[in-house]
């Protein structure tokens, strides 16, 4: 059996159930980003959010504004938060962001500069005894037996080469399957790297409606290329893919979708966007890993594996991301960023079957409380899409 019936886990006043039990610590303008990272680098325990935009007039116009708003709820109530301190300098936008995040039940305290006489420092000072009180709260709580399929799992690659796509994201294809059939939920994004095998992800919709999303997602993202200009040849593969022995963007969409398993696609989300329930999904979203990573954590994604053929250390902050790779150099080179190093699979050493069986043992560790290499080196990060200007 790949994975197990339960681990153990934070349950949330929602029902979700965390894997960590973060305190989150969120600017939600950027004039406060500073603030919030000061607070954050005292209270232990703690993840930041730093939203670089404005308020108003100047947030991000053509669709960011409601895009950035989704993300920031979403993080905020990824079931890995236990409680939020959000930190503004608009007080209007700042209540009303702690009025959508507390409706999942959880703590929430705000506070703006505004309130705090324009003084970051008096800021800094009356958030940090804020976060102190919501940080000794959470310290009460304890993990739990729950079920796995209350899981949702995010599946992602990054510097890839021929080892991703022969063998890693195969693997990881496993493990969604597996997620499935226990009633849980996976998804895979980078729909730019969907290109050339889009038809392959159509014939797994289970609908009409879903096989038309994948493919006029494919079809737009191709269209963005074409509409700036850019070849996609020397940019998606990257000069580190070429190297590493990926030709053309065909070869790499065929890897990339091993990771999505083979049973049916229930839907197509956007960036930042939840799916509606169980079952294995796709976000239509960028392939840039920031990006892509913090779509997968503001849609509620707890966990998220990521293969790499040549090396890739960025993770998520709020989810736990498991690094994986079978490139047998990389492994070699990499001995404290990779999570799952499988080098005996590429191999022949060994099954895709008994790697999988192994690989979920370390995911389900992890998500009873075991650190990743990257939450322990803080290489986490958030990243916001952009689709229009700023006034």
């Amino acid at each position: 059996m790949i994975l197990t019936d339960t681990f153990n886990g934070f349950v949330r006043p929602d029902g979700s159930v965390g894997v960590r039990n973060h305190l989150l610590v969120m600017s939600v303008t950027g004039l406060t980003g500073p603030t919030a990272r000061r607070i954050a680098a005292i209270v232990a325990d703690t993840v930041v959010v730093d939203y670089p935009y404005g308020t108003a007039a100047m947030t991000p116009i053509g669709g960011d504004g409601d895009l950035h708003d989704r993300a920031l709820v979403g993080f905020a109530t990824n079931p890995n938060v236990g409680a939020v301190l959000i930190i503004g300098a608009n007080p209007p936008r700042t209540e009303a962001l702690a009025e959508r995040i507390a409706v999942s039940g959880k703590p929430v305290r705000a506070i703006t500069l505004d309130e705090c006489g324009h003084d970051a420092i008096t800021l800094t000072e009356r958030g940090l005894r804020m976060a102190a009180e919501l940080a000794k709260a959470l310290s009460r709580q304890r993990r739990e037996p729950v079920p796995t399929s209350a899981l949702y799992v995010a599946l992602e690659c990054g510097r890839s080469d021929p080892s991703s796509g022969l063998v890693t994201n195969p693997l990881m294809g496993l493990i969604a399957d597996a997620m499935v059939d226990l009633g849980g939920c996976a998804i895979i994004g980078e729909s730019t790297e969907w290109l050339g095998a889009e038809h392959l992800l159509a014939a797994r919709a289970v609908s009409d409606d879903v096989r038309d999303d994948i493919m006029a997602a494919a079809r737009r993202r191709e269209q963005l290329a074409v509409d700036a200009g850019i070849d996609l040849t020397g940019n998606n593969p990257d000069p580190t893919n070429i190297a590493g022995g990926l030709s053309t963007i065909e070869e790499k969409s065929l890897g990339n979708i091993a990771k999505s398993g083979s049973r049916p696609i229930q839907s197509v989300v956007r960036w930042a966007e939840p799916p509606s329930g169980p079952g294995m999904h796709l976000m239509d979203a960028a392939a840039y890993a920031p990006e892509s990573l913090s779509g997968f954590a503001a849609s509620g994604a707890q966990l998220m594996l990521f293969s790499t053929g040549v090396g890739n250390s960025y993770v998520n902050s709020i989810s736990p991301t498991l690094k994986l790779s079978a490139n047998p150099e990389t492994c070699e080179r990499l001995g404290q960023q990779l999570d799952f190093a499988c080098p005996e699979l590429f191999q022949g050493g060994k099954t895709l079957e008994q790697a999988a069986e192994q690989l979920g043992a370390v995911i389900l560790d992890v998500a009873s409380g075991t650190r990743t290499w990257g939450e322990i080196l803080g290489e986490g990060g958030e990243a916001f899409t952009r689709l229009g200007e700023s006034l």
